[in-house]
């Protein structure tokens, strides 16, 4: 077995601290948002995603690459959150086994009243914490990091997200 290049003391501190500040962040954040708005971080990034979508709809697949979810939990989120009213399924006109997620009158009151709570949040446990130099610094560790993983995919011919690709048999109404 070949040597797995472990981390030394230093980086194992910033892969550490990276983990830890991802989780506390969001975790402070969700709940948060949870207690005041009622809803999960699950429903806000749905309800996110489908409010920057034109209509405030988007097909299955594409509201699963904007989630980055597995199918099986796009669904049961999509059948929590239609219960409740905030999004609606519709089938798809041009594809009999497409359907589309849409927003409903109670999901955009729900995301108008709970993003300036979510902004807020991410600035007082997250940017207020920061100065200038070091956002400029977080954007290029991430533009970095996030070209490395890009041509990694390239090079390893691992396939790309399905951003513009024509849906898929997993694009069905549940």
């Amino acid at each position: 077995m070949t040597d797995p290049g472990w981390l030394d003391e230093r980086e194992q501190r910033a892969w550490r601290g990276f983990l830890a500040v991802n989780a506390a962040v969001r975790s402070r954040i969700a709940r948060q948002l949870q207690q005041e708005t009622g809803l999960s971080s699950a429903d806000y990034a749905v309800l996110v995603s489908l409010s920057e979508a034109p209509g405030g709809r988007l097909r299955v697949f594409q509201l699963r690459v904007a989630a980055d979810w597995e199918k099986t939990r796009l669904t049961h989120q999509i059948t929590r959150m239609a219960s409740r009213g905030l999004v609606a399924r519709e089938p798809c006109p041009d594809d009999p086994r497409g359907a589309f997620v849409r927003l409903t009158e109670a999901g955009w009151e729900a995301i108008t009243a709970a993003a300036p709570l979510h902004v807020a949040h991410v600035r007082r446990w997250f940017f207020d914490a920061l100065g200038p130099g070091h956002v400029d610094t977080l954007i290029d560790l991430n533009d970095t990091v996030l070209r490395h993983l890009r041509e990694a995919d390239r090079t390893d011919g691992a396939a790309c997200p399905p951003c513009d690709v024509p849906p898929s048999c997993d694009d069905v109404l549940p």
